[in-house]
């Protein structure tokens, strides 16, 4: 972690034989990204998931895309997550906790988080079709599951009604980015304290 003038950032480099990837985050950032995973679909999740929490993402993704994109979706999340959580430290003065409703056309999903250190995932939604374009849409949890658990998030997300597959991932997507960017946010009453009881996130 690297933390200049209160700033907090990280990189993170995972190599497998079956992915390369390296990720850096900026969670002080304007939400920049500048994202390649080989997975068109992805890319354009991602793009939402930096723009909406204001997290600055740089992602570059090598994976073995001739067997399929499970790996690379999945080693993506495993590694975001760990750049997160390293960027986030003792995780003093955040506010922790964010909840919303998010709204797309015909679509609405809801998304609650405790950065909490403690990992779970509860993901509740029902896609129409199993691709969207090439992406296979039961990829989404996959991600998710990889991201909360490498994170040490506490993440609930719910697809509470919709009709076009595209529109409840992105849905998810930018749910997860705004209660994210709100959770991590500096509360400035705390700002020097972990907000915990126990003194301790982890």
């Amino acid at each position: 972690m690297t933390t200049i003038g209160g700033r907090r950032d990280a990189t993170i480099t995972r190599r497998t034989k079956e992915t390369k990837i390296e990720v850096k985050v900026d969670l002080d950032g304007s939400g920049i990204a500048d994202i390649s995973t080989g997975v068109g679909f992805f890319d354009h999740m991602l793009d939402q998931l930096a723009r909406h929490s204001l997290i600055d993402m740089t992602i570059r993704t090598e994976g073995d895309l001739h067997i399929d994109d499970h790996h690379t979706v999945e080693d993506t999340g495993i590694a975001l997550g760990q750049a997160i959580r390293q960027a986030l430290g003792e995780r003093k003065g955040i506010r922790r906790y964010a909840s919303l409703d998010l709204a797309m056309d015909e679509c609405l999903t809801r998304a609650a988080i405790d950065v909490s250190g403690r990992p779970f995932l509860v993901f509740s939604a029902e896609f129409t079709r199993a691709k969207i374009g090439g992406f296979d849409t039961e990829l989404v949890r996959e991600f998710f599951q990889a991201f909360a658990q490498n994170g040490g998030l506490t993440l609930h997300i719910t697809n509470l009604y919709g009709a076009n597959s595209h529109h409840i991932a992105e849905t998810c997507f930018k749910a997860v980015a705004r209660v994210l960017g709100e959770a991590i946010s500096i509360d400035p009453r705390q700002a020097d304290l972990i907000p915990s009881t126990k003194g301790m996130l982890a």
